[in-house]
């Protein structure tokens, strides 16, 4: 890094909760664990289709009619409750196990703490991150349906700035998505890729390849002590 960042800037899904937690709910529907893995990849890839063609459903939304085609592919019948089922579960998915420790070590480093969203906001509910107990570590919970567009898209990550009237270089974003890291670099922010089991760089030439790579956000802090 040229410059030590003064703002973090969060990915949630996968991140900081664990949407693993969510594979009991797809074994129950399809009788297999991986289908939770088919599903995310194809929910992240429609919400980019939703932004390129110049639409917008909120991710929750979008989640449940990805799980209705899913499993009309399987040849399963989702029902009522399973579209319940998911956006509940959604809601209400815990914290990876270091995140607070590293949280709370970053915090007390120095950095301002904020999270950026595919999430909608959960209007008079408990939202993902308090459910987990990581509300009061941050500073603001932002989400892309304040922009109606979903990460990568440009427009995403200069709310953020606008938001809080820093500028790019003032900022970090930190992803286990190397598609949220290399959307925020394009943007002029830095980018922490945090290597959760499934989730590594990127190695392409021509491609922003992230400032710092990191296990988990315990190591991050160690990395950005």
């Amino acid at each position: 890094m040229t410059a030590r960042p003064s703002v973090l800037v969060f990915d949630v899904n996968e991140t900081l909760i664990d949407i693993d937690s969510l594979a009991p709910l797809f074994e129950s529907i399809f009788g297999d664990r991986q289908v939770l893995r088919e599903w995310f990849g194809q929910l992240i890839m429609y919400s980019m289709a939703a932004t390129l063609s110049g639409v917008y459903v909120d991710f929750f939304t979008l989640g449940q009619g990805v799980l209705r085609m899913v499993g009309e592919t399987h040849s399963v019948d989702v029902s009522e409750n399973d579209l319940s089922g998911i956006r509940e579960h959604m809601l209400t998915m815990p914290a990876h196990p270091d995140v607070e420790e590293g949280l709370t070590t970053l915090r007390d480093n120095g950095f301002r703490l904020v999270t950026l969203t595919n999430s909608p906001p959960n209007p008079g509910g408990v939202s993902p991150l308090q459910h987990a107990g990581l509300g009061p570590l941050f500073e603001h919970q932002l989400s892309v349906d304040a922009v109606g567009r979903f990460k990568p898209a440009r427009e995403v990550y200069d709310g953020v700035c606008r938001e809080l009237d820093v500028a790019a270089d003032q900022c970090m974003m930190v992803a286990a998505h190397v598609w949220d890291t290399v959307g925020a670099q394009s943007a002029g922010f830095a980018g922490a890729l945090i290597t959760r089991p499934g989730n590594a760089p990127l190695r392409v030439e021509g491609l922003p390849q992230p400032t710092v790579i990191a296990r988990d956000l315990i190591d991050l802090a160690a990395q950005l002590s």
